[in-house]
């Protein structure tokens, strides 16, 4: 499932964001991909130790605490602590598929299901850097506005296209869903907007309570925690 999630955090703390990222030391981003992802990675990343990446990483994800439409459709369980890159000068990342299994540290590790990107920049900033994700239905084109969010599966072959001028800036994230199996995660996100909308639409329907419970008995059925 892709879904666009607009408004993640605000264009205040976009601003904010930019004025820090703007300031900061960046390192070359092959530095955390694996051996063939060397050869198809050209961009910058904030390291691994840097205190600024904490930092908003934080508050990205105290963001995400807050937005429904992101529990509804990821279901989280852990997270990568997120991470943050810079294209610029004809930067690109070619077609992958995110790790699987990645390190939390102290002997924790993390099952990769959704992946998660969150643009820092207007599309009209920069030239290229599109998120192509490609599955079943053909090839995907995402280029959102600053704040907004996109999440898909990790199994999605994807890639970023070339920067031809100015600069794209994210941060990328991963996360452990509590429903591992990807169509579970889909038909629950459905289910859950439906009942949201019947909910908008008729509050006193008499099937919202008989429907919530069948929700939350396929979610105590699927999810692993």
């Amino acid at each position: 499932m892709l879904l666009h999630i607009p408004n993640v955090i605000s264009p205040e703390q976009v601003a904010l964001f930019r004025q820090k990222l703007d300031a900061a030391d960046w390192t070359d981003g092959r530095e955390t991909v694996g051996h063939l992802g060397t050869h198809a990675k050209r961009n910058e990343q904030l390291p691994e130790n840097s205190p600024l990446r904490r930092e908003l990483g934080e508050t990205v994800l105290l963001a995400l605490a807050g937005n429904p439409s992101f529990f509804s459709a990821a279901l989280p369980l852990k997270y990568l602590p997120p991470r943050f890159n810079r294209y610029t000068g004809g930067g690109t990342y070619g077609f992958h598929v995110d790790g699987a299994v990645m390190n939390l540290g102290q002997g924790e590790q993390l099952r990769s299901d959704v992946s998660c990107t969150l643009f820092l920049c207007e599309p009209d900033e920069y030239e290229g850097g599109e998120l192509i994700i490609s599955d079943t239905y053909g090839e995907h084109e995402v280029k959102l506005p600053a704040g907004d969010l996109v999440v898909y599966p990790s199994s999605s072959l994807h890639k970023v296209q070339p920067v031809t001028r100015g600069a794209r800036l994210a941060s990328f994230f991963w996360v452990q869903s509590m429903v591992r199996d990807e169509a579970h995660r889909r038909l629950l996100w459905e289910m859950d907007t439906s009942i949201q909308q019947l909910t908008q639409d008729c509050p006193q329907h008499p099937s919202l309570v008989s429907l919530t419970g069948i929700y939350h008995n396929l979610l105590r059925q699927w999810a692993q925690t």
